[in-house]
């Protein structure tokens, strides 16, 4: 082998063997941490996950109370005066007045009571896992402020999600989500004109009708 032939065989090995070992190692190589799984979806799974609620809340009450008592009594009493006794003096026992008495009384309640509530809450909130339970059920939280012009808004959410309730788009419904608690607050310029006033508070606890 002359000079020349080994050059070329040294260039060829040295421009296939560095492409074979990137290869090699690009296969092998280990997995970073961070990095998504290649069928890995953005559903919620483990801590620190976010997840979308689907509030659906709407409630309605209609309870109807009717009662309708009565009771009535009539008593006639009638006394001619002869008491039916005879003595051989041909009765000496005198003879009693009569007398007729009637008695009627009558004893009557009616009441009749209509409640009516109906309410409705449609929203979405984001909230953060906290803890996966044993069974991989999901404890789930989450707050959300509004501010919006000086009306402030506070709601606060927790419960536990079932992983296989959670919808590919990573949501799940408020109906699906047990020990589901929600809280809602109101404050801000709007706040007083939603409840009664001081005085009028003081009135409905006093007010005995």
């Amino acid at each position: 082998m002359n000079g020349k032939t080994a050059l070329m065989l040294l260039t060829t090995i040295s421009m296939f063997c560095p492409a074979a070992r990137s290869r090699a190692g690009s296969i092998w190589a280990k997995r970073d941490k961070n990095m998504r799984d290649i069928y890995a979806d953005d559903v919620a799974r483990n801590i620190g996950d976010v997840l979308t609620i689907q509030i659906t809340e709407a409630s309605k009450i209609d309870n109807k109370a009717k009662r309708d008592l009565k009771k009535q009594t009539d008593r006639s009493n009638t006394f001619n005066g002869e008491l039916g006794v005879t003595t051989p003096n041909n009765n000496l026992l005198p003879r009693m007045p009569g007398f007729t008495m009637n008695a009627e009384s009558t004893n009557e309640l009616k009441s009749k009571a209509d409640y009516k509530d109906e309410r409705s809450f449609v929203d979405r909130i984001t909230v953060v896992v906290m803890d996966i339970l044993p069974n991989r059920n999901l404890v789930v939280t989450g707050t959300r402020n509004r501010n919006i012009a000086g009306d402030i808004q506070i709601i606060e959410v927790s419960g536990i999600v079932r992983p296989s309730d959670i919808a590919f788009d990573n949501t799940v419904k408020s109906e699906q989500v047990a020990n589901f608690h929600i809280v809602t607050r109101h404050a801000g310029v709007a706040a007083p004109y939603t409840r009664p006033g001081w005085l009028g508070a003081i009135f409905d606890i006093v007010w005995p009708f």
